[in-house]
């Protein structure tokens, strides 16, 4: 059976104007009808749209192209336009405007700084599973992947005026935060739940939604949740990367019915990994940390779809897969689409007009 999917992508709301964000979500969810499930994120230059679950990736690509016009009419009936950008080019965003929300606060008093650039946008995949102790294995068989979904969806290149250097300058700020960034590799689900037990006792979590791992066993849903994508740049890139996220989850569960945990990847080099993702998306070269080479990015997400397509082929989702695996890599990643922008002008307000204009196209 084919799991369901829910997603949840988080956009920014700018000034077409000043092309800088603005921290006026709480107008822009105001102005939106109740056709969606919209909701207010973390700092006010944020909204969140989410789908209900399906298992068809043409519904959930409808579901996503209305998310992101009803959101962009709503903004724009307030003199405003919304970005699917994973972190803000233009703007004066630090320390980060919250929203009020008492949880919002309460982080602000733990996490303190951490919480100064915290407005970034992802795309976040729930993928249903039997229970929280075979999320944890799943997450043990997608590690060694999540540095390509990182190359594929790259898409902040650009941080309030700065040419980062960087494709996804977003892994790179998430990742200072105490619990984020790839899990940890777990030989058993009684080391999780011990490992859990030390986070809490070390007040480092605010409460069960602060484990941030970029896989993790969602804290209220019976879902394996993978987090590790900037929102996309247009709903094609994200649709392919769902289909992705949901076969590496249906071909890990197959290997953990075997009782195959996982390989348990250093740490210390998936976070290599995850920075050479970050810094060169899909222009560069990708650690494939299952044998410790470097190899061209195109050749690990090749490597990822051959590693998927049993999935993907009893899902009925093959062909739809490698079209925009392909479509990606040829037009390149948001990142590098963002880039091509700025070229064209050397104008960070041409790459936001850019922005606002795939964001809905």
């Amino acid at each position: 059976m084919v799991p369901l999917i829910g997603i949840e992508e988080e956009y920014l709301i700018v000034d077409p104007r000043t092309r800088h964000v603005a921290p006026r979500a709480a107008e822009v969810l105001a102005a939106a009808t109740d056709v969606l499930d919209v909701v207010h994120e973390i700092t006010r230059f944020q909204v969140e749209a989410r789908t209900p679950p399906s298992a068809d990736l043409s519904e959930l690509g409808s579901q996503l192209r209305t998310a992101r016009k009803e959101v962009a009419g709503a903004a724009r009936s307030c003199g405003l336009a919304v970005v699917a950008s994973g972190i803000p080019v233009l703007g004066a965003v630090v320390p980060s405007p919250l929203t009020d929300d008492d949880r919002y606060l309460q982080g602000r008093a733990l996490y303190r700084a951490l919480q100064d650039e915290l407005s970034i946008c992802a795309l976040h995949v729930h993928v249903d599973v039997p229970d929280p102790e075979h999320a944890v294995y799943v997450g043990n068989h997608l590690r060694p992947w999540l540095p390509t979904l990182i190359a594929l969806a790259a898409n902040s290149p650009f941080f309030v005026g700065r040419d980062t250097g960087y494709a996804s300058w977003r892994v790179i700020s998430w990742g200072r935060w105490p619990v984020s960034g790839a899990p940890p590799y777990f030989g058993s689900f009684g080391d999780y739940e011990l490992a859990l037990q030390a986070l809490a006792e070390s007040g480092v979590l605010l409460d069960a939604k602060t484990v941030y791992w970029d896989a993790r066993p969602s804290p209220r849903l019976p879902t394996v949740e993978i987090r590790v994508a900037d929102v996309p740049l247009d709903v094609a890139d994200s649709l392919t990367l769902i289909g992705l996220i949901r076969a590496l989850v249906v071909t890990a569960l197959t290997a953990v019915r075997r009782g195959d945990r996982g390989l348990p990847i250093p740490a210390e080099v998936l976070r290599a990994a995850y920075w050479r993702a970050a810094r060169d998306g899909l222009r560069g070269d990708s650690l494939d940390v299952r044998h410790g080479t470097l190899v061209p990015a195109a050749v690990m997400a090749g490597r990822l779809l051959e590693h998927v397509r049993p999935a993907l082929a009893e899902a009925g989702d093959l062909t739809f897969i490698q079209e925009g695996l392909d479509r990606l890599l040829r037009k390149g990643s948001g990142a590098m689409r963002q880039r091509r922008a700025y070229e064209r002008g050397n104008d960070l307000a041409e790459v936001v007009d850019d922005l606002i204009e795939a964001t809905v196209a």
